[in-house]
C-alpha cells in the first residue's frame, strides 16, 4: 500500500482534541480552517505521491562516501527539488526572509507526513528549519541577511555539529576550537560525530552550526560558543564557489535510516575552518537550544509519522491477510477469514490506532502552545510548552518504538521479511529514542528542571486541565464516557501523587533520577487518555458515522487497556528507586 495522510485524523485532533481556534482567533495572516485544509491536502498529496515512492531507493541504495563527496541516491535529489520549487521549506520561516511565517503545528503536521513518507528524507529538512530558528533568534543581522534567504527556500540545507567522539551526550566535554582572526571570523578545527546529512549532493551549499571553545573559555558547557561555518565561503557575487576548510571524512553504517547520511566531519585540516560567532561568546548551549528544542518537537513528529504509516500498513495487511477460522465459525467450517476478525490482532490494531492518536495529541498541543507563545506573548502557554516538549519527544518515539513493533507482530512471518516494509518502520523508528536528547536525557529534564517552574505551579495548571476533562466525563450522559472518565481519574490521581512527591525533597536524590523515565512514561500516558477523552466527548455530539463511533471506541480502548497501566508505574516511581541506587556498582557482573 501507498502512504495516506490521515487528513479527517489530523482536523479532528486539532479542532476537538487539543483546540486549534486558540490559534486561529491569535493569527493574523488569514490562517483558517479552510487554508488549514488545503495545505494539509496538498501537503498529503506530496507526501503520498511525490515522496513516498523515494522511500525504497534509499533503503536499498544507503548514502555513499566517494572520491567526489558524499552522494545521495537520486531519487531523493529529485524528489528534494520539487520539495523546493513547491515551496514547503518556507512554511513557518520568517517573511523577512522570504517564508510565509505560518505558525509551527502547520509545519509539524506537514513534517510528520513527510516524514511518515520517507524519514530518511525528511530530516534534512527539519534540521534546516531548526537551524533558521536558531540564527534568527541569535546571529547579527549581517549573518542573517547573508545566510537565512537561502535556507529559507532550502537552496541550502544546514546542519548542528554538536558532539565528538569523546563526549556523546555530554556537550561540556567537547575539544574543538575556535581562534579569532583580526578580519572578525574564526578558525574552527575538530572533528564531529553523528552529523545527519553533514555533507550530500543535494545542495549547492550546507551551513553548519558549531560547538566549539575559545581559548580562553571555561570548563564544560559554560565555555562553548556557537559559529556558523558553511561548507563553501561565497565570493564577490555571494555564489558558494570558495571551498571551506571542512569535509566528511567517514559515513556510518546504520540500524536504520539508510537513505540519510550521518557523517564524521572533519574541521580544520588545513589550517582551520572559516566561521562566524552566532550570538555571545560563551553562549554557544542557549543558541544550540533553540535549535534542539525545535528539533525535539520535530523527532516527535517523526515518531507520529512512522507510527501513522506502520498503523495503516498494519490494519491494510490483517484486512487482506487469510489465515484460520472466524473465532465464531461452526467447528466444521474450513473457510479462512482475514486476521482482522481474531481478537488479537484487532487488538494490536486498536492498541496501535489509540497509541497513535495520543502522541499525535500530545505533541500537536505542544506546537499549538509554542505559537501561542510566540504571537500572543501568553506566558502561561510558553510555560506550558516547556513542560510538554520533553514529553513530547520521548513519549512520543517511545511509542514510535512500541507501534512499529506491534506493526511487525500484525504481520506475523511476513514483518521479519523486507518485502513488506514493516521491518523498516522498526529499524528506523529506533533512532528516534537516542537522537536530540536521549530520552533518559528528556525525563531529567522533566523532573529536574520543567517541573520544578514556578514552584510546580506550571505542573499543576496542566494537571487541572486533565481535572476539567475528568468532570466533563463524569457529567455525560453516555455511560461509555464515563467510564473512560473514572479511569482518566484513576491515572490522574497516580499522576498527581509522583509529581508531589517528585516535588518534594527526597532523603536519597538518586530515587528521583531512578523514577525519571517511568514518571515520564506516567504523564505520557495520561495526557494520551486526557486528549482522548475529549476527542470522545466531542465526537459523541457529531454525527454518528464509523469515524465518529471508531474515535470513540479508540478512547474507550486507551481508557480500558492502557490508562490502568498508570497505576503499577506509579507504584514503581514512588517505591522503586532504593533497589537502582543501594545496587553496588560492582554487583554489576557480565
Amino acid at each position: 500500500m501507498t502512504y495516506q495522510a490521515p487528513i479527517q485524523n489530523i482536523l479532528f485532533t486539532l479542532k476537538h482534541e487539543v483546540g486549534m481556534d486558540r490559534l486561529f482567533a491569535a493569527e493574523a495572516n488569514g490562517l483558517d480552517e479552510n487554508l488549514l485544509q488545503s495545505i494539509l491536502e496538498e501537503a498529503g498529496k506530496f507526501a503520498s505521491e511525490i515522496i513516498e515512492p523515494s522511500n525504497a531507493a534509499g533503503e536499498k541504495q544507503p548514502a555513499q562516501l566517494t572520491d567526489e563527496g558524499v552522494t545521495v541516491c537520486e531519487p531523493y535529489r529529485h524528489v528534494y527539488k520539487q520539495f523546493v520549487e513547491n515551496g514547503w521549506p518556507t512554511l513557518t520561516a520568517p517573511q523577512a526572509y522570504g517564508g510565509q511565517a505560518l505558525p509551527h503545528v502547520i509545519g509539524n503536521i506537514v513534517g510528520e507526513m513527510v516524514n511518515a513518507a520517507n524519514m530518511s528524507f525528511a530530516i534534512g529538512a527539519l534540521l534546516t528549519e531548526g537551524a533558521i530558528t536558531a540564527i534568527d533568534a541569535h546571529a547579527s543581522d549581517e549573518i542573517k541577511t547573508t545566510w537565512l534567504p537561502k535556507l529559507t527556500t532550502g537552496e541550502w540545507m544546514a546542519t548542528m555539529n554538536l558532539t565528538e567522539p569523546q563526549a556523546g551526550s555530554d556537550l561540556g566535554a567537547i575539544r574543538s576550537k575556535a581562534i579569532p582572526q583580526a578580519d572578525g571570523t574564526y578558525k574552527i578545527s575538530g572533528t564531529k560525530i553523528f552529523i545527519t546529512y553533514g555533507e550530500h549532493n543535494m545542495v549547492d551549499n550546507i551551513v553548519h552550526l558549531v560547538l566549539a571553545r575559545l581559548p580562553d573559555a571555561p570548563n564544560g558547557t559554560r565555555g562553548i560558543s556557537m559559529f556558523l561555518v558553511p561548507r563553501y565561503l561565497l565570493d564577490e557575487n555571494g555564489k558558494p564557489t570558495i571551498e571551506n576548510d571542512v569535509k566528511c571524512v567517514g559515513v556510518e553504517e546504520k540500524l536504520g535510516s539508510h537513505g540519510s547520511p550521518t557523517c564524521v566531519m572533519s574541521f580544520g585540516e588545513k589550517g582551520g575552518a572559516t566561521g562566524w560567532l552566532v550570538g555571545p561568546e560563551h553562549k554557544g548551549m542557549a543558541g544550540m537550544f533553540t535549535m534542539m528544542n525545535n528539533a525535539r518537537l520535530g523527532v516527535a513528529m517523526q515518531g507520529v509519522g512512522l507510527a501513522d504509516y506502520a498503523t495503516q500498513k498494519a490494519i491494510s495487511y490483517a484486512q487482506e491477510r487469510k489465515q484460520g477460522r472466524a473465532p465464531d465459525a461452526p467447528k466444521d467450517s474450513n473457510d479462512s477469514v482475514a486476521i482482522i476478525h481474531h481478537p488479537d490482532i484487532r487488538h494490536m490494531l486498536m492498541q496501535m490506532q489509540a497509541l497513535t492518536n495520543a502522541i499525535r495529541a500530545i505533541s500537536y498541543e505542544n506546537s499549538i502552545l509554542i505559537d501561542l507563545a510566540q504571537r500572543t506573548d501568553d506566558t502561561q502557554a510558553a510555560a506550558l510548552s516547556e513542560l510538554l516538549t520533553p514529553v513530547s519527544k520521548a513519549f512520543s518515539s517511545d511509542m514510535a518504538n512500541e507501534i512499529a513493533s506491534l506493526g511487525v507482530q500484525v504481520h506475523g512471518g511476513m514483518g521479519y521479511i523486507e518485502e513488506t516494509g514493516a521491518a523498516q518502520f522498526m529499524r528506523d523508528a529506533r533512532i528516534l529514542a537516542i537522537y536530540e536528547g536521549t530520552n533518559g536525557i528528556q525525563a531529567l529534564d522533566l523532573i529536574g528542571r520543567k517541573l520544578p517552574m514556578d514552584n510546580g505551579a506550571v505542573v499543576q495548571v496542566w494537571l487541572d486541565q486533565v481535572g476539567e476533562t475528568v468532570a466533563a466525563c463524569k457529567k455525560h450522559k453516555d455511560e461509555n464516557i464515563q467510564q473512560i472518565g473514572a479511569q482518566l481519574e484513576t491515572a490522574l490521581q497516580s499522576l498527581k501523587k509522583a509529581t508531589d512527591w517528585m516535588l518534594a525533597e527526597q532523603d536519597n536524590r538518586l530515587d528521583k533520577l531512578s523514577g525519571a523515565t517511568a514518571y515520564l512514561r506516567l504523564f505520557g500516558l495520561t495526557a494520551g487518555g486526557h486528549y482522548l477523552a475529549r476527542g470522545a466527548i466531542a465526537a459523541s455530539q457529531m454525527e454518528q458515522t464509523a469515524f465518529t463511533r471508531h474515535k470513540q471506541a479508540l478512547a474507550r480502548f486507551y481508557a480500558l487497556h492502557i490508562l490502568p497501566q498508570t497505576t503499577g508505574i506509579a507504584f514503581s516511581v514512588l517505591n522503586g528507586g532504593a533497589v537502582v541506587s543501594e545496587t553496588a556498582i560492582e554487583d554489576f557482573v557480565a
